[in-house]
């Protein structure tokens, strides 16, 4: 699946996130649900903000955290679990949940 119908498929996804805004960063895409940056795409994953609480169920799930250069990984980001974004439903909660996450 190429980059660009990988973020169809997820915009697809989160179609019912209201607000929902989109803006190329990073050589992938960020997400915003008004002015808050909850989530990655980039070559063909989606990641999502986490915090201690919430970073549980992506561990749980075997989520890798977002590392764009194979370096440094970025561990406030969690790459989201295939069951979730395939669920369009459970993926909006989750999104929903990344957009709160304080840290």
């Amino acid at each position: 699946m190429s980059d660009t119908s990988f973020l169809d498929f997820v915009l697809e996804q989160l179609t019912d996130a209201r607000g929902l805004k989109v803006r190329p960063m990073f050589g992938g895409h960020g997400l915003y649900l008004g002015e808050s940056f909850f989530g990655i795409v980039h070559k063909g994953a989606l990641y999502f903000r986490t915090d201690e609480e919430s970073r549980a169920a992506y561990k749980k799930a075997g989520s890798r955290p977002f590392n764009p250069k194979g370096a440094k990984e970025l561990h406030r980001y969690y790459e989201v679990p295939a069951d979730v974004l395939e669920d369009a439903e459970e993926l909006l909660g989750w999104a929903k949940r990344a957009v709160k996450t304080r840290e």
